[in-house]
């Protein structure tokens, strides 16, 4: 048991010892509320010093109640220390496959509290960059828990006198413009919020193939289908919401603020039927952590400029503990 300031380490969480940090459970000495530590040793940055202190600097500018928070720094001569609000309801594919009983309802409700956090983000000038379920955690084991967006660590503040240009996400949740080497905006995250958005209807990616630059192909054309039978008892509407987010041209495309007016969302076209079965079904076989792992370094292998520091910094926060 370690001390320091008004946080009382209690134990290791074994499962969540990343590339080059640890976290730990602790609690506050005054209130007894469990946080979460991470802790990263100094010597480990060196070369990634960029990568955390861009987390940092995101982390302390928001605060809202689905984007998981910054509590406090400690700094030691060998180490920092990040005082995370502890998440603990687990993944959101995870709580879905649990389930036995989910809706079109459901999953709009689950995208409302993503827009509007994402939407948040955007007005503060903040772009997310790399939004992917594995980015997505409940608050709590509740029923009714928020979920949580994670995972800063590719994030991007805007800012008038930068373009963002930098090739970053995840495979199948990227953005045509970004595979294009275009500059992008926060566009981008409302295009990954439409492939999720899709996933969380069906159960599958809308871009797949064993060949990654033919993946890439697709995404970049924004070849997609609503195939049968998966999507024969999804609603129209449904897909009309999906459609202006999955939008190919980033100028036409829907914002968070517009997404969030859809009736989708905002109305009450998301239908009551259960469709646990088929989705839970298809998140099984199309989502084995396994699979998505050894797909990811050939992601980079076919991007035609320099990339090695992005895919060390990347594989650092993909190995980070999924309690944050």
């Amino acid at each position: 048991e370690t001390s320091f300031g008004n946080i009382k380490k209690l134990q290791n969480l074994v499962a969540c010892i990343g590339a080059f940090s640890e976290v730990f459970l602790a609690e506050e000495k005054k209130t007894q509320r469990l946080v979460a530590i991470k802790c990263i040793p100094k010597k480990a940055l060196q070369g990634k010093e960029n990568s955390i202190e861009n987390e940092i600097a995101v982390l302390h500018r928001i605060k809202h109640e689905n984007i998981v928070s910054l509590e406090d720094i400690f700094e030691s001569q060998s180490h920092l220390y990040l005082v995370m609000q502890l998440v603990s309801g687990g993944e959101l594919f995870d709580r879905i496959v649990e389930k036995g009983f989910y809706t079109e309802r459901d999953a709009s409700k689950l995208i409302r509290q993503i827009l509007d956090a994402v939407k948040y983000l955007h007005d503060m000038g903040i772009v997310h960059r790399d939004l992917k379920p594995e980015n997505l955690l409940y608050y709590s084991m509740e029923e009714d828990s928020n979920i949580m967006i994670s995972d800063f660590g590719l994030s991007k503040i805007e800012d008038s006198a930068s373009v963002m240009s930098t090739a970053c996400g995840t495979p199948g949740y990227v953005a045509p413009e970004v595979l294009a080497q275009k500059p992008y905006s926060k566009a981008v995250d409302c295009w990954s919020i439409g492939v999720i958005s899709y996933i969380l209807l069906c159960g599958y990616p809308p871009f797949y193939d064993e060949h990654d630059a033919k993946l890439f192909e697709q995404i970049l054309k924004a070849e997609y289908e609503f195939d049968s039978p998966y999507w024969d008892d999804i609603s129209d509407s449904a897909k009309d919401f999906i459609s202006h987010l999955m939008e190919k041209d980033p100028t036409l495309r829907n914002t968070c603020e517009q997404a969030l007016q859809h009736p989708w969302i905002s109305g009450d076209t998301a239908l009551d039927r259960n469709i646990h079965e088929s989705v839970s079904a298809q998140i099984k076989k199309n989502f084995a952590k396994s699979k998505w792992k050894v797909r990811i370094p050939s992601f980079f292998s076919h991007l035609a400029f320099p990339t090695q520091q992005f895919y060390l910094i990347w594989l650092t926060w993909f190995a980070k503990n999924k309690l944050l």
